[in-house]
Protein backbone atom coordinates (compact mmCIF):
# COMPACT_ATOMS: atom_id res chain seq x y z
CA UNK A 1 0.00 0.00 0.00
CA UNK A 2 2.73 2.61 0.70
CA UNK A 3 3.83 2.61 -2.96
CA UNK A 4 0.22 3.30 -4.05
CA UNK A 5 0.05 6.07 -1.46
CA UNK A 6 3.29 7.55 -2.76
CA UNK A 7 1.89 7.52 -6.29
CA UNK A 8 -1.32 9.20 -5.09
CA UNK A 9 0.66 11.90 -3.26
CA UNK A 10 2.76 12.50 -6.41
CA UNK A 11 -0.43 12.81 -8.44
CA UNK A 12 -1.69 15.59 -6.13
CA UNK A 13 1.55 17.51 -6.80
CA UNK A 14 0.91 17.00 -10.51
CA UNK A 15 -2.54 18.58 -10.10
CA UNK A 16 -0.89 21.68 -8.60
CA UNK A 17 1.25 21.80 -11.75
CA UNK A 18 -1.54 21.20 -14.28
CA UNK A 19 -4.58 22.75 -12.60
CA UNK A 20 -6.69 19.66 -13.40
CA UNK A 21 -8.70 19.97 -10.17
CA UNK A 22 -11.24 17.22 -10.93
CA UNK A 23 -8.47 14.64 -10.54
CA UNK A 24 -8.41 15.46 -6.81
CA UNK A 25 -11.85 13.88 -6.28
CA UNK A 26 -10.28 10.40 -6.56
CA UNK A 27 -7.25 11.26 -4.40
CA UNK A 28 -8.47 13.45 -1.54
CA UNK A 29 -11.36 12.96 0.91
CA UNK A 30 -14.08 15.64 0.74
CA UNK A 31 -13.53 16.51 4.42
CA UNK A 32 -9.72 16.50 4.29
CA UNK A 33 -8.08 18.43 7.12
CA UNK A 34 -5.17 20.72 6.20
CA UNK A 35 -2.62 22.03 8.65
CA UNK A 36 -1.16 25.07 6.88
CA UNK A 37 -1.19 28.41 8.71
CA UNK A 38 -0.74 30.34 5.44
CA UNK A 39 -3.69 28.76 3.61
CA UNK A 40 -6.91 30.76 4.08
CA UNK A 41 -8.92 27.81 2.73
CA UNK A 42 -7.33 25.12 4.90
CA UNK A 43 -10.46 24.52 7.00
CA UNK A 44 -12.73 24.02 3.99
CA UNK A 45 -11.85 20.46 3.00
CA UNK A 46 -11.39 19.41 -0.62
CA UNK A 47 -13.25 22.43 -1.99
CA UNK A 48 -10.92 24.72 -0.02
CA UNK A 49 -7.92 22.87 -1.42
CA UNK A 50 -9.24 23.41 -4.94
CA UNK A 51 -9.71 27.15 -4.27
CA UNK A 52 -6.15 27.39 -2.95
CA UNK A 53 -4.73 25.68 -6.02
CA UNK A 54 -6.77 27.95 -8.32
CA UNK A 55 -5.57 31.09 -6.51
CA UNK A 56 -1.95 29.98 -6.65
CA UNK A 57 -2.22 29.09 -10.34
CA UNK A 58 -3.69 32.54 -11.04
CA UNK A 59 -0.66 34.13 -9.39
CA UNK A 60 1.78 31.61 -10.90
CA UNK A 61 0.22 30.16 -14.10
CA UNK A 62 3.43 28.32 -15.02
CA UNK A 63 3.73 26.72 -11.55
CA UNK A 64 5.54 23.42 -11.57
CA UNK A 65 5.96 21.32 -8.42
CA UNK A 66 8.72 18.74 -8.54
CA UNK A 67 8.82 15.83 -6.10
CA UNK A 68 12.41 15.46 -4.89
CA UNK A 69 12.06 12.76 -2.19
CA UNK A 70 9.32 10.60 -0.72
CA UNK A 71 9.20 8.33 2.29
CA UNK A 72 6.17 6.20 3.17
CA UNK A 73 5.44 4.33 6.35
CA UNK A 74 2.10 2.94 7.45
CA UNK A 75 -0.62 5.35 6.36
CA UNK A 76 1.63 8.41 5.88
CA UNK A 77 3.68 9.75 2.99
CA UNK A 78 6.29 12.48 3.44
CA UNK A 79 7.19 14.40 0.30
CA UNK A 80 10.01 16.91 -0.07
CA UNK A 81 9.26 19.10 -3.05
CA UNK A 82 10.42 22.14 -4.99
CA UNK A 83 8.23 24.71 -6.69
CA UNK A 84 9.37 26.68 -9.75
CA UNK A 85 7.17 29.50 -11.04
CA UNK A 86 6.87 33.04 -12.35
CA UNK A 87 4.86 35.67 -10.46
CA UNK A 88 2.40 36.78 -13.16
CA UNK A 89 -0.74 37.46 -11.10
CA UNK A 90 -1.69 39.07 -7.79
CA UNK A 91 -0.91 37.11 -4.63
CA UNK A 92 -2.02 38.25 -1.17
CA UNK A 93 -2.34 41.81 -2.44
CA UNK A 94 1.09 41.80 -4.09
CA UNK A 95 0.87 42.87 -7.76
CA UNK A 96 2.59 40.70 -10.37
CA UNK A 97 6.34 41.28 -10.59
CA UNK A 98 7.36 38.86 -13.32
CA UNK A 99 9.95 37.49 -10.89
CA UNK A 100 11.05 33.88 -11.32
CA UNK A 101 10.75 31.99 -8.01
CA UNK A 102 11.97 28.69 -6.61
CA UNK A 103 10.78 27.55 -3.19
CA UNK A 104 11.04 24.33 -1.24
CA UNK A 105 8.61 22.54 1.03
CA UNK A 106 7.64 19.37 2.82
CA UNK A 107 4.17 17.83 2.91
CA UNK A 108 2.99 14.95 5.08
CA UNK A 109 -0.17 13.21 3.85
CA UNK A 110 -2.19 10.75 5.97
CA UNK A 111 -4.30 8.23 4.06
CA UNK A 112 -7.47 6.30 4.89
CA UNK A 113 -9.23 4.04 2.42
CA UNK A 114 -6.88 5.14 -0.38
CA UNK A 115 -7.51 8.89 -0.03
CA UNK A 116 -5.70 11.71 1.72
CA UNK A 117 -7.67 12.62 4.85
CA UNK A 118 -5.16 14.90 6.57
CA UNK A 119 -2.14 16.89 5.43
CA UNK A 120 0.57 19.02 6.99
CA UNK A 121 2.43 21.46 4.75
CA UNK A 122 5.50 23.55 5.48
CA UNK A 123 7.22 25.69 2.87
CA UNK A 124 9.59 28.60 2.52
CA UNK A 125 7.02 31.42 2.79
CA UNK A 126 9.65 34.00 3.72
CA UNK A 127 11.55 33.17 0.55
CA UNK A 128 8.33 33.36 -1.46
CA UNK A 129 7.34 36.78 -0.11
CA UNK A 130 10.86 38.13 -0.57
CA UNK A 131 10.85 36.86 -4.15
CA UNK A 132 7.61 38.67 -5.05
CA UNK A 133 8.72 41.99 -3.61
CA UNK A 134 8.95 44.56 -6.37
CA UNK A 135 12.58 45.25 -7.23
Amino acid sequence: MPSDQKAAAREVFDVWSTGELDRLDDLVAPDVVHHDPYDPNSSNGLEGMKRTIEANREAFPDMRLIVEDQVAEGNKVVTRWRGEMTHLGELAGAPPTGNRITIGGITIDRFENGKIVEAWRSMDMLGLFRAIEPK
